[in-house]
């Protein structure tokens, strides 16, 4: 009899939150009326659910032992196990019933600690989906065509803070300096560079210098200078703390330079390319070039811990050189088409490639490819890692974001404009601030937006 009422109780929360094909579901499996009775608890479902069927929840469990340890993760808020391991242990419940006894657990044990169930209902209202289980109700995220992810869940997802409209024409690239603190943006218009403050939103340009787009910016580690590439085919070096003194230009390249790194210990030197496959390292202090080779046109970048490799992409191909003998040190091929965009992982181990029908996260040192996931039509275009768990790759595509964790049965959640207010055109680029924690996006609609913890 008390498992039929937990039944009638889980029924009538799917209701109430509109996840009729969860509670048909729930109706064909545990033989639920489909007119059940509505329950109603001035303090909320689930406090009503806690207090009445606890013991339900301990009988089902055979073992002492077992049933004591889920007891205490539930009544103790001081103890912050997880007890996803211990309940897929239990066979007497179907996935469903575990993933629901594992989340209504969890936020039992919240609503305890800030004695207030009204408010912890208005926060993290749970949703179930008969695919990955719980999420809070006001994410309504698209996840891998089937179901819904948790918004407020830190080691996953971030929320929408500024947007500015600084363009009249497609911004294309954007980097973070390493404080956090000004976001350096470019593109078509006016061949100049933005500087936008993150504490008070300010922004203020250079003055133009370059005569045709910048195709690629990115701050000097621990400085306030910033390099530019350009269609131009050249390189330019900023202040930003003097933004109207005129750039050091550095001249060589035969062909439009869509591309450039600062090496992260050696800062005086500068890596760039251009779409003729030439690859330029530069001593930024004496002007000048130091060493060409072939390799890159797309894009370059220094492996971010000491800098001893350098990823570039040419084509479908990536290629890795050994930033000291400038030898090849490794090939990594896959995609079928050219890649538009590398970001390396902050431990500089792993890297991941987009082309615009994949996106690929290689092993340098084995190698090889470690996980792949199809665009699936959405046209990916550049990616970064996720500013908290590094785990967590974001991808810019049409419109549209993809957070993927390759790591968990390749879990992926997409953000588009019929979610939040997404971009409305192509995302052209990303940039992660490790501290403060946020994500830049910028987009051929002409817009730049910072997204960060909500």
């Amino acid at each position: 009899m008390m498992k039929y009422w937990l039944h009638l109780y889980m029924h009538d929360y799917f209701i109430k939150n509109n996840m009729h094909e969860t509670a048909a579901s729930l109706r064909q499996e545990a033989g639920v009326p489909n007119n059940s009775v509505q329950i109603d608890h001035p303090q909320g479902i689930l406090k009503e659910w806690w207090s009445t069927c606890s013991g339900i929840i301990l009988k089902e469990f055979s073992e002492a032992e077992t049933s004591a340890q889920m007891s205490k993760q539930m009544m103790q808020t001081e103890e912050h196990q997880n007890t996803d391991d211990m309940l897929q242990q239990q066979q007497f419940f179907s996935p469903l019933k575990t993933d629901l006894l594992n989340q209504m657990s969890n936020h039992m044990m919240q609503s305890e600690e800030h004695q207030n169930a009204d408010d912890m209902l208005q926060q993290q209202q749970v949703i179930c989906d008969q695919s990955l289980g719980f999420f809070t109700k006001d994410s309504k995220f698209h996840v891998s065509g089937k179901c819904h992810t948790d918004l407020h869940h830190k080691s996953f997802f971030f929320g929408e803070g500024s947007c500015l409209n600084c363009s009249t024409e497609e911004v294309l690239c954007c980097d973070f300096s390493s404080d956090g603190k000004l976001l350096a943006i470019a593109g078509r218009e006016a061949k100049v560079v933005m500087f936008w403050n993150i504490e008070d939103h300010n922004k203020f340009v250079t003055d133009e210098s370059h005569s045709l787009p910048i195709s690629d910016v990115r701050f000097k580690p621990n400085s306030t200078i910033v390099a530019t590439s350009s269609y131009d085919k050249t390189v330019q070096i900023w202040d930003s703390a003097e933004a109207g003194k005129s750039p050091l230009k550095l001249q060589g390249h035969g062909d439009f330079v869509l591309s450039l790194d600062f090496h992260p210990r050696r800062t005086n030197l500068l890596c760039s390319s251009d779409r003729n496959n030439e690859i330029r390292f530069w001593d930024i202090n004496q002007g000048s070039w130091t060493h060409i080779f072939k390799g890159a046109t797309k894009q370059v970048r220094f492996e971010p811990r000491n800098g001893k490799l350098l990823a570039t992409s040419s084509g479908n191909v990536v290629k890795v050189f050994d930033v000291q003998t400038y030898k090849l040190y490794a090939i990594f091929k896959g995609h079928d088409k050219e890649v538009q965009s590398i970001c390396w992982d902050p431990d500089g181990t792993r890297f991941m490639s987009i082309s615009e029908d994949s996106a690929r996260l290689w092993s340098v040192s084995e190698q090889k490819s470690l996980h792949e996931l199809s665009s699936t039509g959405n046209n990916f275009q550049c990616c970064t890692f996720h500013p908290w768990n590094w785990k967590i790759w974001i991808i810019g595509g049409y419109r549209s974001f993809e957070v993927w964790n390759p790591y968990e049965r390749n879990k992926t959640l997409t953000i588009d404009a019929q979610t939040i207010d997404a971009h409305k055109e192509l995302v052209s680029s990303l940039a992660t601030s490790i501290d403060p924690e946020m994500v830049a996006s910028t987009s051929y609609d002409k817009t730049v937006k910072l997204w960060a913890s909500p």
